[in-house]
């Protein structure tokens, strides 16, 4: 998400993406590593990865949630090449998980789990799952369920993409969110986008028909890209197509300050942003952009018919 650091490149054919990190067992013990498909069909060589891992250790409360909970709350895949890889040929089974069948909300990126944790305290009648790599973040995450006494949310720290191809069944989820991805707002560094051309049809997989794919950013550029990259992709339809267009937008309120781009007078015509979602919590990092000035931007996406 947006919290998450600076690039560096991905790592070189002649390395194992995060090289002497070893994959983990709940109980601590080296999970064998698989040499083969995923890395070497460039799951994390090929295409620049969207995210850059933090530290990884944990301390205090964060280390006591992940060793009393993460057994039951923690998603223990099978790995392929790195601790965040997903083996291509293991299938995430909800109804066993969660113990009942019920409409899966997936959240990529979750952070430190505010959003997904909160959503799930207010749907008891819905399941979800948090994707992320930060286990740190994970960890929080979990202390937060806990804390709750929810059952309703398990967390899995993985690449989001692999989660979308391989591990998700095909038209599993009733929604996909994507909150505040990391912009990577320098040129540069775009490439670096999650949401873009060949991450949609990913999306699109998991999705049930009517399903929906939410997305906000506080980045306007990022905005514009999540909305041609959603108008593009034949698998689904903007529910909002038109609306909030010209002095109503929120990107030519963006325009008009300058806040993360050059001024400009030109008005949006194009529209197509939804309403702020209400199912998303105010975090605190959502409140530090809105302290910052930026504008929040919100699509929606239907997941059209087969």
């Amino acid at each position: 998400m947006s919290e998450n650091p600076v690039s560096v490149p991905a790592a070189p054919e002649s390395a194992p993406a995060h090289e002497g990190t070893a994959p983990r067992t709940h109980d601590g013990s080296a999970r064998p590593v698989t040499p083969g498909s995923q890395a070497a069909q460039g799951t994390y060589h090929a295409q620049p990865v969207s995210f850059v891992r933090r530290g990884t250790r944990l301390q205090g409360r964060r280390q006591k949630a992940w060793d009393d909970h993460s057994a039951t709350l923690a998603v223990d895949v099978p790995r392929h090449i790195a601790d965040t890889s997903v083996h291509p040929d293991y299938t995430f089974e909800a109804a066993a998980t969660f113990g009942r069948t019920a409409p899966l909300i997936v959240e990529i990126g979750s952070g430190l789990g505010e959003a997904v944790v909160n959503a799930a305290k207010h749907n008891p009648e819905k399941d979800f799952l948090a994707v992320e790599v930060y286990t740190p973040g994970l960890a929080q995450t979990i202390q937060k369920i806990v804390s709750a006494q929810l059952s309703n949310v398990r967390v899995v720290q993985a690449n989001a993409p692999e989660v979308l191809r391989t591990m998700l069944p095909a038209g599993s989820a009733a929604e996909v969110w994507v909150f505040f991805p990391d912009p990577w707002h320098k040129t540069k560094h775009n490439k670096r986008r999650m949401v873009k051309d060949t991450f949609a049809p990913l999306v699109a997989r998991v999705l049930a028909p009517g399903g929906l794919w939410r997305l906000a950013t506080d980045w306007s550029a990022y905005a514009e890209q999540m909305r041609d990259v959603g108008a593009a992709a034949t698998d689904f339809l903007n529910v909002h197509d038109g609306e909030r267009a010209g002095a109503a937008s929120p990107l030519t309120e963006a325009r008009r300050t300058g806040v993360d781009c050059d001024v400009n007078s030109e008005p949006d015509d194009i529209g197509g942003w939804a309403p702020r979602f209400d199912g998303r919590i105010l975090t605190s990092f959502e409140n530090k952009a809105h302290k910052a000035g930026r504008v929040i931007f919100d699509l929606t996406f239907l997941r059209k018919s087969a």
